[in-house]
């Protein structure tokens, strides 16, 4: 599968925010980002000018790799969002959320989107009773997410624990850090995404 497997921090560097790929390193002073905030490369310190397209490309490129999918998973996510009702840039960040692998960070199983997409497809967490290993699998109000019996002391499960203070847990999301267990109380709003990301520019993009 073409997946990026080079160092997550250039990630950051080249979009030029700090997109928490590392889990708790992002938090410390040892961030790449925070020590180097410019672009990779030997001509990353230059500043150029920027056209219109190429501040929607930047923009959606940010998005996608903060969520870790690819080019093909994005567009099917904004076709699907362009056919429902409602605002469509808020429609592709509520489809981005609510995925599996968001919910499990989100919740503080994992230290991140990548670490807790690994967990799902080794089947460590139940939804409603049941073993799932689709970490693009979209939740629905009411859905309970539990980490399996057998998996509650993994040193991985324990030491994400210990972050989700630092990041905090969304309203649309209840979690019970003792029973390891989170539910889906509604549907993300586009106040529950915190990150800086302007949506419109990617619908622009997508538009043309």
């Amino acid at each position: 599968m073409a997946r990026y497997t080079e160092a997550k921090c250039r990630i950051c560097r080249r979009e030029g925010a700090k997109l928490f790929l590392k889990g708790d390193r992002c938090y410390t002073d040892k961030c790449a980002y925070e020590r180097r905030p410019y672009a990779p490369g030997q001509h990353g310190r230059i500043r150029k000018k920027m056209s219109d397209y190429a501040i929607q490309l930047r923009e959606k490129q940010k998005t996608r790799r903060m969520y870790g999918i690819l080019e093909g998973q994005f567009r099917a996510y904004f076709q699907r969002a362009d056919m429902k009702k409602g605002v469509t840039g808020e429609n592709l960040l509520s489809f981005l959320e609510r995925r599996m692998d968001n919910v499990i960070y989100r919740l503080g199983f994992a230290n991140s989107r990548n670490q807790a997409r690994q967990l799902v497809r080794h089947g460590i967490f139940t939804l409603n009773g049941r073993r799932v290993t689709i970490p693009s699998l979209q939740v629905k109000v009411g859905d309970v997410i539990e980490v399996r019996e057998r998996n509650r002391q993994s040193p991985i499960i324990l030491e994400a624990q210990q972050v989700i203070a630092r990041r905090g847990c969304p309203a649309w999301l209840e979690v019970d850090g003792e029973k390891l267990k989170g539910k889906v109380n509604a549907l993300p709003t586009r106040e529950d995404v915190q990150f800086p990301i302007n949506e419109q520019l990617i619908v622009e993009l997508y538009s043309k």
